[in-house]
C-alpha cells in the first residue's frame, strides 16, 4: 500500500478505497492481527525496484512489530528477472512443503 506499484495495482484492482486494500497488503494484515508461523523472502541486491517499489524494510518492520519470524535472504547480484525466480523457486517450494504438515515428504 505504501509504494507507487502497490498503489497502482491495488487501486486498479480494488478501486480508490484504501481501506479495502488492507486485506491484500502483507504489512497491513500483520498490523491488523494476522499471524503466520514464519515468512521467507528472497531479495536480489541488484533489483532496481527494491528501494522505491518493493521496500522490504516495511515487511521487516511489520514482522518485528507482530513478532512474526522473517527471513530475508539478500541474494548478491540478482535483479528482478526470471533468472532470479528460477534460481530460488525450488528452495521456496521445498520451504513451503516442509511447513504444510498434510503433505507427505518426498525423497
Amino acid at each position: 500500500m505504501h509504494c507507487p506499484w502497490g498503489e497502482k495495482a491495488l487501486g486498479g484492482y480494488l478501486g480508490a478505497d484504501r481501506a479495502r486494500w488492507r486485506a491484500y497488503d502483507a504489512c497491513a494484515l500483520l498490523d491488523d492481527g494476522a499471524r503466520v508461523s514464519e515468512i521467507l523472502v528472497d531479495q536480489g541486491t541488484a533489483d532496481d525496484f527494491m528501494q522505491e517499489q518493493l521496500r522490504p524494510e516495511l515487511l521487516e518492520a511489520a514482522c518485528a512489530r507482530a513478532g512474526v519470524p522473517l527471513t530475508v535472504r539478500r541474494q548478491s547480484g540478482f535483479d528482478h528477472s526470471y533468472f532470479f525466480i528460477a534460481s530460488f523457486i525450488e528452495d521456496h517450494l521445498c520451504w513451503h512443503r516442509a511447513r504444510l504438515s498434510y503433505l507427505p515428504a518426498t525423497t
